[in-house]
């Protein structure tokens, strides 16, 4: 593969505790298909790494709780005809995956005060509509 896969700042993916399994690929493909293993299926267990900072693995877990199988997060990946593709495309989305998961909560909105130039905007827009529909009765077509 090309070199260490940086989750965020300096963690990194441990090769040690990837596991890798290959099976045939679905699709058309030829003489080719029935003997290649290009499929693959990337799983990392989240629950019992030590890699991660523990608030990073609780937030992992709390928010990756659907695609979770007994703590372990799994990643597949057939797209190309050749495994070695396929491993460098699972590992990219377990990556992004495990980034996008462990990315800290975004900062609270703060509540604002309408500013007084939308508030006279919409109700300027509401006072137009509103003539144009009295303009469409047909009280004065006599």
């Amino acid at each position: 593969m090309s070199g260490p896969h940086v989750i965020r700042g300096s963690v990194v993916l441990p090769e040690a505790e990837l596991t890798w399994r290959f099976s045939r690929s679905s699709g058309p493909g030829g003489q080719h298909v029935n003997t290649s293993d290009s499929q693959v299926e990337l799983r990392f267990d989240l629950a019992r790494t030590e890699a991660l900072p523990e608030v990073w693995k609780a937030r992992a877990l709390e928010r990756l709780a659907g695609r979770l199988v007994g703590g372990v997060l799994s990643v597949r990946a057939s797209e190309h005809r050749s495994q070695w593709r396929n491993r460098e495309t699972a590992l990219v989305r377990m990556a992004a995956l495990l980034a996008e998961a462990t990315a800290p909560p975004p900062r609270p909105r703060k509540a604002r005060k309408v500013p007084r130039g939308v508030n006279e905007r919409r109700l300027r827009d509401k006072k137009a509509r509103s003539d144009t529909k009295r303009g469409r009765s047909g009280r004065d077509w006599g």
